[in-house]
């Protein structure tokens, strides 16, 4: 173990979105004392003066922006909190980024040039969005899942390995200092797949019909989606959902010395969540 590594152990570590679906994993799995950040602790993205004293004497930070790491005010305040904590002497920052999203990456640049010694942690689409996400309703009381995806296939991965993976990183001192890590599941499976898997678990007719992403929108303004947020949906779903993301990578065997949990896993754990 080296210094960097004991240092960040025996130290404060910030976890922003701590009652997240990765931010609370990884505050449990972490090892080392974790500072929540959340409006429930006196932190708020929104406003900057309430920053310092959140990272003031901490080692370390993960940040997780609470609505999309791609949206124009993700890039704008992930920029302005890591010059923060880089000033108050908070250097180690792992950033939760989207694997294959473009506009994601002005948010990565707004870290990595913040003099931050950071990681970025690109993440595939996360196999809890079956089961604690948007998508919940619509597969437990709409028999099936309607989403911009076509018969693309992905990665899914588990969000106890992304936490795993961050907790890991930000014990690890400056071992993954300045790299960008993708972490996928172990196998590839399209939406349409991925919902046979719960159907065939559940016992329950579940079907897949999939939309292009302009009706998608539509629909999500139908259910009281801001117009601007649908439309930024969008533009996010027709890049992230064309293929691009359909290969695995080894990163979390790299980083945690074991497979990724597969998706067959997840869903007979959750197999609760569906049931009417």
């Amino acid at each position: 173990m080296t210094e960097n590594t004991e240092n960040t152990r025996n130290s404060t570590v910030v976890v922003t979105g701590a009652s997240g679906r990765t931010g609370s994993r990884a505050a449990r799995e972490a090892g080392f004392t974790v500072r929540p950040a959340s409006r429930a602790h006196g932190f708020d993205w929104e406003d900057p003066t309430t920053w310092a004293e959140t990272l003031r004497d901490a080692g370390a930070a993960y940040l997780m922006y609470p609505s999309d790491v791609g949206s124009p005010a993700a890039a704008e305040g992930v920029g302005a909190l890591a010059r923060e904590a880089v000033g108050l002497g908070v250097r180690r920052l792992v950033l939760l980024s989207a694997r294959g999203e473009e506009q994601a990456l002005a948010t990565e640049e707004a870290l990595t040039s913040s003099g931050a010694d950071w990681t970025v942690v690109r993440a595939a689409w996360f196999a809890q969005n079956f089961s604690e996400g948007p998508l919940v309703a619509e597969l437990v009381h709409g028999g099936g899942l309607t989403f911009p995806a076509g018969e693309v296939r992905e990665p899914f991965i588990d969000v106890r390995d992304i936490a795993d993976v961050v907790a890991a990183v930000l014990g690890a001192g400056d071992r993954y200092a300045g790299r960008t890590l993708e972490v996928t599941g172990p196998r590839l499976l399209s939406f349409r797949e991925a919902v046979a898997e719960i159907a065939a678990v559940t016992g329950r007719e579940l079907t897949y019909t999939p939309v292009p992403a302009p009706a998608y929108g539509e629909a999500l303004k139908g259910f009281g989606v801001p117009p601007e947020e649908a439309e930024f949906l969008v533009e996010v779903f027709e890049g992230l959902l064309d293929g691009r993301n359909a290969r695995l990578t080894d990163t979390v065997r790299e980083v945690l010395g074991r497979a990724p949990r597969d998706f067959g896993d997840f869903v007979r754990e959750a197999a609760g969540t569906w049931k009417v």
